[in-house]
């Protein structure tokens, strides 16, 4: 059955649908005004992990937003120097870390190391280059790309380079020649993976916890004896505007759920608050 309206109601319902409208917005308004935004800036290779954990916490806390700012731990800790609002800090190593502990808007005793990770070398489908083992990548025409030096994954990588060069299983000339390979370095290490699974580039040195974001990529072990360690400390801005809700936020990665996740992107053990 239709229903028929007549033409001289026309006006009136559209102001009935006006209003209808306006209530609406006005809802849906008045339920932002009501939600409570924590803003956390975090080392790139978190992007994938702190998502998943903001979903969690965001079905916990149903009143509260997550808002990321993602990219590479000294950009970070530089906006934050430059008084950029932020309510959670989290760095892929604690010299970022120091240095806005240094700026005063964190405390020297509120960081905890909630993750920890370690380098691979990631190389596209196909490897292009035939890559077999580590020394392979000091062959010509290799095509590598890695993080700018002032990223954490970038100090790491240099510094998987000193000790491989000093070790008898690889020519004294390694770091040399492998830095000889490098045709770009790049500001996070989500650029340095892009590239490699863009084909851009025969190898990068990447995270271990980033390999599983991206399909088609495969990587060479780096040893222990090779490695390093990347420690991930994690604290809430003494002059946050949220507090409590991050603190909240913080808790949560902390917590065994919340370690749980981030096992589940690859990361290794925080360590107890």
């Amino acid at each position: 059955m239709s229903i028929r309206i007549a033409p001289h109601l026309y006006p009136l319902l559209l102001v009935v649908v006006f209003f209808t409208l306006l209530a609406g917005c006005a809802d849906r308004s008045a339920r932002n005004s009501r939600a409570t935004t924590v803003t956390v800036l975090a080392a790139a290779s978190l992007t994938d992990a702190f998502q998943a954990l903001a979903e969690t916490y965001e079905r916990e806390n149903d009143e509260i937003d997550v808002i990321f700012s993602f990219a590479g731990s000294n950009q970070l800790a530089a906006q934050i120097a430059q008084g950029a609002p932020a309510d959670v800090f989290a760095s892929a190593d604690w010299e970022q870390m120091a240095s806005v502990i240094a700026g005063g808007r964190i405390d020297a005793t509120a960081p905890r190391v909630f993750a920890t990770n370690r380098l691979v070398v990631a190389y596209p489908r196909g490897n292009p280059a035939g890559l077999r083992a580590l020394q392979d990548l000091a062959q010509p025409d290799t095509l590598i790309v890695m993080a700018a030096e002032q990223v954490p994954v970038g100090r790491y990588s240099l510094a998987f380079l000193d000790k491989a060069a000093a070790d008898p299983a690889f020519d004294p000339g390694y770091k040399r020649d492998v830095l000889a390979n490098v045709v770009s370095y790049e500001e996070n290490v989500r650029a340095v993976l892009n590239k490699v699974a863009l084909g851009e580039a025969d190898a990068g040195i990447v995270y271990q916890s980033d390999l599983g974001g991206v399909p088609g990529i495969s990587y060479l072990e780096i040893p222990d004896s090779l490695n390093s360690v990347a420690e991930y400390p994690i604290a809430v801005l003494n002059d946050a505007e949220r507090p409590d809700a991050a603190a909240a936020f913080v808790a949560l990665i902390l917590s065994q759920e919340g370690q749980s996740i981030l096992s589940e992107y690859g990361f290794g053990p925080g360590f107890a608050p």
